[in-house]
């Protein structure tokens, strides 16, 4: 205000504000967000699942076992891990009565649902993935019947189809809890 000269208080205020807006910074701009599901990717051969990240407590490499008579193939054995016993079942062996050959990728996947505590061994633990529900698909293509059971939904991401494997299924299944020949 120059001296001499007299504003009202309102004007003064008025061209405060003008300057302001004229200096002021845009406010961020809002993103948009977008729901996303986490899993643990793997493999069984040239399948590619995911299990939902809750399901699997725990990964393993391969441990040393004592084997179980009178069990089926696909039931590798029993380990102690940390003072408790791990039954370690072989997926690809179940599934597909095709025995997972053991390499250094090959890890197990602890689950511990509904009472059942187990090991599933498979072919390589590829790790956390994130998939946007955007990118979920509306029906699983090419699932063949001997895995179809224990699928929830599937997700299209990197021009791969990956279905989610649920644990929780697997260890409800009659077939998976009968272990003895």
């Amino acid at each position: 205000m120059a001296q001499g000269t007299s504003q009202h208080p309102l004007q003064v205020l008025q061209e405060i504000e003008a300057r302001c807006r004229k200096f002021a910074a845009g406010l961020p701009q809002q993103e948009e967000v977008r729901e996303e599901w986490l899993g643990i990717a793997f493999r069984i051969g040239e399948l590619h699942l995911a299990a939902p990240l809750g399901e699997v407590v725990e990964l393993l490499t391969f441990p040393s076992m004592t084997r179980v008579p009178g069990a089926k193939s696909w039931v590798l054995g029993v380990a102690n891990v940390r003072g408790n016993l791990l039954p370690v079942m072989d997926l690809s062996g179940f599934l597909y009565d095709r025995a997972t050959v053991q390499t250094k990728r090959s890890r197990v996947l602890v689950l511990k649902q509904g009472g059942v505590f187990a090991g599933l061994l498979v072919d390589e633990v590829i790790g956390q993935r994130h998939f946007l529900e955007d990118d979920r698909l509306s029906e699983l293509p090419g699932v063949d019947i001997a895995v179809a059971p224990y699928l929830e939904r599937a997700y299209r991401h990197d021009e791969e189809n990956w279905a989610v494997f649920s644990m929780r299924r697997l260890a409800e299944s009659p077939l998976f809890m009968q272990v003895a020949v």
